[in-house]
């Protein structure tokens, strides 16, 4: 096993560190390895880099999907932000327009939803966001289609 890790942990590190947040790089390698072990204590995998590459692959995912979880859950609620100054009347319209968008927003299904904030609010390109959801750079542009066409459409209904 020890001969397996000093050859491939170098690959795995490089194929995850591409995929995942940096922080979470070495943790997934580690899981794949520990999983690996775990899932043949006995006998050695016969393709152990294929085995570590799907494992890592799965990994990503499952810690993408985590971190967009936590992200949802600390975001602020446009009813909780304060209203100070200036001219009221402008800052409830705006305030009325975020939550028309919110709610658009949570419409979406969560793989569009995460998608479109990905690429619009955290600035991913299109080959990044394939790389961490597991679909094609096609699939992406899809998705991000399907996302912009269901908002300006609730928008324009409720706007």
């Amino acid at each position: 096993m020890a001969e397996i890790y000093c050859r491939e942990r170098p690959k795995l590190l490089r194929f995850v560190s591409a995929r995942a947040r940096s922080q979470d790089a070495e943790d997934i390698v580690h899981q794949a390895f520990a999983r690996m072990m775990a899932a043949h204590p006995d006998a050695p995998v016969e393709a152990p880099s294929a085995y570590l590459h799907q494992t890592a692959r799965r990994l990503v995912h499952d810690a993408a999907r985590l971190h967009l979880r936590q992200s949802i859950d600390s975001h602020i609620s446009v009813e909780e932000v304060a209203i100070s100054g200036g001219d009221t009347v402008a800052h409830l319209e705006s305030r009325d327009q975020l939550i028309r968008i919110e709610q658009a927003l949570n419409r979406l299904k969560p793989l569009t939803r995460e998608i479109f904030l990905a690429r619009r609010l955290d600035g991913f390109g299109y080959k990044e966001i394939a790389e961490r959801t597991g679909l094609s750079v096609k699939g992406v542009e899809k998705q991000m289609s399907r996302a912009i066409k269901q908002l300006s459409r609730h928008l324009r209904q409720h706007g």
